[in-house]
């Protein structure tokens, strides 16, 4: 029910004057499999500017939804505010818990970003790497992708990524949530959390880890947070990071750790922190979501420019 009640929204904001104006301002080319005989779950679209001139610089979106609801369909505004600012925009769906628990969502991220980097140049994109970006379990999973271009990692699959050296040129995770184990931190930071939020964040942590238990320390792909605790040094160096949140987000002490921990690996690492909830940026309509997209594309420009059109 909350799939299609967001999908009816996301379908109704079309009809809002500027945001017809926005989506008549970029070209969609929509379900793109990135694996062979592929089914919903592992195809994505793609979005340009209609009006273009020379090779765009190339960005991966990655939807959120806790792991286990939304899809590319429900962001499609995210995907097309890059994409009108000059980018080559590809928003993938992957495989949602809890029928399909971790490491299936990170799995299929990669492979999505192993056939972005071969194929991006046949769509128009500059070849020059690939920027990430995505909010709450996307924010999460655009760290572990980026984690895995820069780490020598055990799963075949980031291992997969690594020897493919798919550059990262930035990332932006919006309201990330980098841990999905101990979700009763959060609980313990705030007593007065809502039992509603705090049922819900165990429920996103028990169904996207399946009742699997992560290795010691909790330092897994998960977890990318927990990896970037470490303060072990990667094996090829971090891209710059521009995180951001609602400063009433319950889940915005991620957004603050995540900050120290890229920092101490000496990468560039930007933090902004609205006026606002979870997601609040999806709300376009608003100034303070509307600031944030500015600072966003400020960011993302100036570590991966793009043409003006």
């Amino acid at each position: 029910m909350i799939n299609r009640a967001v999908l009816g929204v996301a379908q109704l904001a079309r009809m809002h004057p500027d945001l017809r104006a926005l989506s008549r301002s970029v070209e969609v080319i929509r379900d793109v499999p990135y694996l062979k005989g592929a089914g919903p779950e592992h195809c994505l679209d793609v979005y340009r500017p209609r009006e273009r001139t020379g090779r765009m610089p190339t960005l991966l979106y990655v939807h959120g939804g806790g792991f286990r609801l939304l899809s590319k369909d429900t962001h499609w505004i995210m995907a097309a505010i890059l994409a009108r600012s000059g980018y080559l925009v590809f928003t993938t769906n992957y495989r949602l818990a809890p029928a399909h628990p971790f490491p299936a969502a990170v799995e299929d991220v990669c492979r999505a970003a192993l056939w972005i980097q071969a194929e991006a140049s046949a769509w128009g994109g500059d070849g020059l790497g690939l920027s990430l970006a995505g909010e709450s379990a996307g924010a999460n999973l655009v760290t572990a992708l980026t984690i895995a271009a820069c780490y020598q990692r055990p799963e075949p699959y980031a291992r997969a990524v690594f020897d493919a050296e798919l550059a990262v040129r930035s990332v932006l995770p919006a309201c990330g949530l980098h841990q999905v184990t101990d979700m009763e931190r959060f609980a313990r930071a705030n007593p007065k959390l809502w039992p509603v939020i705090r049922r819900r964040m165990q429920l996103i942590s028990h169904d996207y880890l399946g009742g699997a238990r992560l290795d010691t320390g909790g330092e897994s792909l998960a977890n990318p947070l927990l990896i970037l605790e470490t303060g072990e040094r990667p094996a090829r160096s971090l891209p710059a990071f521009m995180l951001t949140c609602g400063d009433r987000d319950p889940i915005l002490a991620d957004t603050q750790r995540m900050h120290v921990a890229v920092q101490s690996l000496g990468a560039r690492v930007e933090t902004r922190i609205y006026s606002g909830g979870h997601a609040f940026h999806a709300a376009i309509w608003l100034e303070e979501a509307q600031r944030c997209w500015r600072d966003q594309l400020r960011f993302v420009s100036t570590e991966h420019p793009a043409e003006p059109v």
